[in-house]
C-alpha cells in the first residue's frame, strides 16, 4: 500500500471513529465536550462508541 491510499484510509477511519462526535457539534447539543470525551477515551470499546453515538442523537440541540 503507497502512502497516499494509507492517508486515505486513515482518515476514514478517523472520520468513522468521530461520527458521534461530529453529530454532536452540527447539533449543537449541550453536553458536546462530554460526548467528544466518551467518544475520544471510550469509543475503541464499541460500547462506548455506541453510548457516545446514541447520546448525541438523542440529546436535544441548543437553539443557535
Amino acid at each position: 500500500m503507497d502512502l497516499l491510499t494509507s492517508l486515505v484510509v486513515l482518515a476514514l477511519v478517523a472520520g468513522l471513529y468521530f461520527v458521534p462526535s461530529i453529530i454532536a457539534w452540527r447539533r449543537h447539543v449541550a453536553p458536546r465536550v462530554g460526548i467528544l470525551l466518551v467518544n475520544l477515551l471510550l469509543g475503541w470499546t464499541m460500547f462506548g462508541w455506541v453510548g457516545s453515538l446514541i447520546w448525541a442523537v438523542s440529546t436535544a440541540s441548543r437553539p443557535q
